[in-house]
This record gives C-alpha cells, sequence and structure tokens, in this order.
C-alpha cells in the first residue's frame, strides 16, 4: 500500500506569517512540515540534514533572496519542489521565477483553495517523475501544462487532493458511492472526482457488467503512471 507524504521546509522570516502557513500545511492530508525558519541559512542546515520534498520560499529574507537561492539549488531527479510565497507580483519577478523552474507561485495573502492547487500540482508532478516512461499527456504534466491551477467547472483542489489520496492509500478498487461515503460526499460527487482523475491517468477504472442494472465501475490508482 502506497502512502503520499511530502516533507516540506518553509521559510518565511515573519513569524506569525510562518507559523499560519505551517497550520496550512499541516491541516492538507499527506504533508508534513519538518522544518519551519526564517533564514536561508538555517534552510541550507536542514537540507543537508533532511529529506526535503517541498521548499516554500519567500522572497525577501534577511540572508539574501530566496528567489535567487531556490534557482541556485542543485537541480536532481530527487531536488525538492519549489513553490514561492511573496508579496513580490511585478512581472519581471514572475517571470524568473518561471525560468528558473519553480514549481507555483503564489501572492500574499492568498487563499487556502489555490494553495491546496499548488500543492495537487506538486503532487501530479512526484507522481508523474517516478514513472519509467511517459505518454505526451505525462509529458505535458511535467512541463506544467496541466489543468492543476485552472481546474473545471465543479471541480475542487481540495476535495481532488482527498478523492487522489483515498486511492493512494489503498490497495483495492473503489465504487463512487463507496468512495463518497467514505469521503463524506455524495456518490454523483465522488464519481465526478474519480472520473476526473482517469482523465489525469491518475487512475483507472474497471468495468464490470452485471445481469441487471447499470455497470459497475471501480476506480484504483493507476499502477502505469503516463
Amino acid at each position: 500500500m502506497t502512502v503520499f507524504l511530502s516533507r516540506v521546509v518553509i521559510i518565511e522570516d515573519d513569524e506569525l506569517v510562518r507559523t499560519i502557513h505551517r497550520t496550512l500545511v499541516e491541516d492538507t492530508p499527506g504533508f508534513q512540515v519538518v522544518s519551519a525558519v526564517g533564514t536561508l541559512a538555517q534552510a541550507e542546515r536542514d537540507l543537508r540534514q533532511r529529506q526535503v520534498d517541498l521548499l516554500m520560499v519567500d522572497i525577501y529574507l534577511p540572508d539574501g533572496n530566496g528567489l535567487t537561492w531556490a534557482s541556485q539549488l542543485p537541480r536532481t531527479p530527487t531536488s525538492p519542489d519549489v513553490i514561492m510565497v511573496t508579496a513580490a507580483n511585478d512581472l519581471p519577478t514572475v517571470q524568473t521565477a518561471v525560468r528558473s523552474g519553480v514549481l507555483d507561485f503564489l501572492i500574499k495573502p492568498f487563499d487556502r483553495q489555490r494553495l491546496q492547487a499548488a500543492f495537487q500540482r506538486h503532487i501530479q508532478r512526484r507522481a508523474v517523475s517516478s514513472a519509467a516512461h511517459l505518454t505526451q499527456s505525462g509529458v505535458d504534466r511535467l512541463l506544467r501544462h496541466d489543468p492543476v491551477t485552472h481546474l473545471p467547472k465543479g471541480i475542487d483542489a481540495a476535495t481532488l487532493t482527498k478523492v487522489q489520496h483515498l486511492l493512494e492509500a489503498s490497495a483495492e478498487a473503489w465504487s463512487a458511492e463507496a468512495a463518497g461515503q467514505h469521503l463524506g460526499v455524495s456518490r454523483i460527487t465522488a464519481w465526478r472526482y474519480l472520473e476526473y482523475l482517469v482523465v489525469l491517468s491518475f487512475a483507472v477504472v474497471d468495468v464490470h457488467y452485471q445481469p441487471t442494472g447499470r455497470p459497475l465501475k471501480l476506480y484504483r490508482r493507476a499502477h502505469a503512471l503516463p
């Protein structure tokens, strides 16, 4: 059974904001804050001592520019993703972040749903990066041509994350009715999110035809990731 866990380091010099960000991260299933620091020097020490999957970095820090620092980090298949979280919103800064390979760019203050969308992008990149071979859709998501920050109407990032975690944490297949009961949502709602994960190639559906009634659809995590 595979359970998604992302280890997060928060780099933010404002103690109150740092605490708020920690709470938002730890309220998200599958995400764990392993360090929350106020300087780049502290962050560098933690990166040498810990395994980290995701960095949430402010730009204006007491001992340097967070964006410049993040862009100079070694890039390997196991390097952490970077989400910039900052009040900076000028076009050159955002363009530099994109060119530096930053996963996402959140402008303070941001809402919980926008953060969840960034987390969902991180989950998708982690899943795609573990595949031996990619389809075009997998390449598109790795190169950020994905729909995470522009979810279709009726799809909420936080609920989508919960449904994906349900599939990832279990070896069994789920019907829409069973998934809905487990998550506390209606069968139709669960069905909508499960079908969306099938479209994203993060889930597969097996159709079981029955003597009477409609076919039973069972959803499970895709073993051969796109």
